[in-house]
């Protein structure tokens, strides 16, 4: 009896340890994020501002306005003119920079608040989060309150999946009663719109976007290959994902251009659809398989730890494995990402929606700064300067109903703003390192743009992360 008694101490004392240690790395994680917290910063309470001496890049049309003002009141651009006047409120000197809308990156996987911080650091003030978890609705709810400094933030919900397709990551749905009580359990708890997923039944789907429907929910759609491609082109589905799903699923893995050809006219007869290429992480795949030590590469320094230690390695060990079957494996992920190039200038060249996203967050993508590459890409793929980075502001406006108030530089709208050195439409890299951000007419100066930066690498929330993680696999699963 003793024994056990003496067994039952140790194990209890062993469980307060391990609770303490987790309640000190949520605290140590929350004193961290001082630097995002809004009490802590009395300066982004203000909201209402004087922006003089710009040139606006309004994006309504390829071409710049010259000298001009920019007044900003509780957060949304009351007017634009070369000489007006605002006493008694602050003043800011864009010494003669570019100001343009901020960014919005519209395929994104957020893991911490840090990541938030990335985005803004690359201009990027509005954020569409494709794999919905509660922590998503904190950090949501946050934001609204004016609680944390963040870009604007919209979640899907948890990934909608058939019942073949496993994984702990997905939502593995078995019923049309099933899928619709999710659908409405999500907006009940406040995910802004729902994410179709692989595997899919043409029964499950059918039911998805009915109670969509009804619930008045938008949907982002990975395709499923348990339907024709074609069928993701429905008027509930604001946006299909993933240039790599052209080829490999409407065009069953073959470089087929007739094929594609076809893709591109059904997307040009549904004029709502919106196409969601993220080129950046597929192109990854290649640099897995080419770049030694790719996983001691500087940017992978701002990965969410969890996902470098998981994630990250587990991408690195399938392709590294794939490689070892196949010699010839990099030429083949190297000629479909050529293709994807093709397939986004042909997109672009029928008039189709194209949305920018990164897919940041997952495998070796990083946040905020992928987005960079991800326009570079939509660039060589020929877009002009002015349409790559049309994909980036104005053409998300055009899909859902939360994003219609960004995107331009025009009164009424919202003071999401970027101001950079040079001309983005001459010089795409200037974009990389603004000179300020206003979100939601909060201002951001370059010097804490850059801390943002710095306080995002290596940091040391790996707990709190699975914490988080484990939540998610409790409370959905």
């Amino acid at each position: 009896m003793k024994r056990v008694k003496r067994v039952s101490w140790i194990a209890f004392g062993l469980l307060q340890v391990v609770l303490l240690t987790l309640l000190a790395a949520i605290l140590l994680e929350q004193r961290s994020l001082s630097y995002l917290k809004t009490a802590e910063h009395p300066a982004w309470q203000q909201r209402d501002y004087l922006i003089k001496n710009v040139q606006i890049v309004p994006m309504t049309s390829d071409a710049v306005v010259t000298d001009q003002r920019v007044l900003v009141r509780e957060g949304q651009i009351a007017a634009i003119a070369p000489d007006l006047e605002a006493p008694g409120i602050p003043v800011i000197d864009g010494e003669q920079g570019y100001l343009m809308p901020g960014m919005t990156d519209m395929h994104v996987h957020v893991w911490d608040a840090q990541e938030l911080g990335l985005y803004l650091a690359n201009g990027i003030t509005s954020v569409r989060n494709l794999w919905g978890q509660p922590m998503h609705l904190r950090l949501k709810e946050s934001i609204r309150q004016g609680e944390l400094l963040a870009p604007d933030f919209y979640t899907s919900g948890p990934k909608l999946t058939g019942p073949d397709y496993a994984g702990d990551d997905n939502l593995q749905l078995v019923s049309v009663a099933q899928a619709r009580e999710k659908v409405a359990s999500y907006k009940a708890r406040g995910y802004d719109f729902i994410k179709t997923y692989n595997g899919l039944t043409p029964e499950l789907f059918e039911a998805i976007l009915e109670e969509c429907r009804m619930q008045e929910l938008d949907i982002a759609a990975h395709p499923s290959a348990a339907l024709p491609y074609a069928a993701h082109l429905r008027d509930e589905i604001v946006s299909v994902e993933h240039t790599e799903d052209i080829v490999q699923q409407a065009l069953n893995y073959q470089l087929d251009t007739a094929g594609l050809d076809r893709v591109v006219a059904d997307y040009a007869s549904f004029p709502s659809a919106a196409h969601c290429p993220t080129l950046v992480v597929y192109y990854n795949i290649y640099r897995l398989l080419t770049e030694a030590r790719i996983l001691e590469a500087p940017e992978l320094n701002f990965m969410n730890p969890l996902i470098r230690m998981v994630d990250s390695e587990a991408q690195y060990q399938r392709w590294a494995g794939a490689a070892r079957g196949d010699s010839l494996l990099a030429g083949k992920i190297l000629a479909q990402h050529r293709f994807h190039l093709l397939a986004v200038r042909k997109l672009q060249e029928a008039g189709v929606n194209l949305v920018a996203g990164t897919d940041a967050g997952i495998g070796i993508t990083p946040a905020g700064v992928s987005m960079h590459q991800e326009l570079a890409f939509y660039r060589e793929a020929g877009l002009s300067a002015f349409e790559a980075l049309q994909t980036a502001t104005v053409n998300p406006a055009k899909t859902h109903d939360f994003l219609a108030n960004t995107g331009t530089v025009e009164v009424g709208k919202k003071a999401n703003l970027v101001l950079v050195e040079g001309n983005p439409l001459k010089d795409p890299n200037t974009l990389r390192k603004p000179l300020g951000v206003w979100v939601g007419g909060r201002h951001i100066s370059r010097e804490q743009l850059e801390g943002f930066t710095d306080r995002a690498r290596n940091r040391k929330n790996l707990l709190p992360s699975v914490l988080r993680y484990g939540e998610y696999l409790l409370r959905e699963r």
